[in-house]
């Protein structure tokens, strides 16, 4: 392992002790598809959106949810290069302080390894998502890279 992967490696296992490692959990599943974080939003363009589900859609549970980014490049947390950050899912949940790390939760569903799509268990009835893309601390970019709310019914 070279020098700057092994610092990298480091840093991101540093950031997750920091504010708490993602939920294990087996409701929740990815794909991973690592690909490249500054805190600053350096692109007027840039934005993060759920390509599907779509925003009213009936789906049942497990719902594949898939994550797309312009402007931007996706890279695993404890990656600090300029116009880079990883998706985090806010399920059923408003925005989180974005000045602090994100909170690792069952409603704050982190995709460190820079995934960009998830499998999850939901239940019957209507729930809301968006994503947040973090830094390489999983802290927001400011301004703030966030998609639409969505929202989908898990039919019984």
């Amino acid at each position: 392992m070279n020098h700057r992967k092994l610092i990298a490696t480091l840093t991101c296992t540093l950031a997750l002790s920091a504010c708490g490692s993602p939920p294990e959990s087996p409701a929740v599943s990815s794909t991973e598809t690592p690909a490249a974080s500054a805190s600053t939003n350096d692109s007027a363009t840039a934005r993060v959106y759920i390509i599907s589900p779509t925003d009213g859609a009936v789906v049942s549970s497990p719902v594949t949810v898939s994550f797309g980014i312009e402007g931007y490049a996706v890279a695993p947390a404890g990656t600090y290069e300029a116009n880079t950050g990883h998706h985090h899912l806010l399920i059923d949940t408003g925005l989180p302080p974005l000045d602090q790390p994100i909170p690792a939760d069952e409603k704050h569903v982190h995709f460190g390894k820079g995934q960009t799509e998830t499998t999850l268990e939901l239940a019957p009835g209507q729930h809301t998502l968006q994503l947040l893309l973090g830094d390489g601390n999983h802290v927001p970019h400011q301004p703030p890279l966030t998609s639409d709310i969505i929202t989908v019914t898990v039919s019984e």
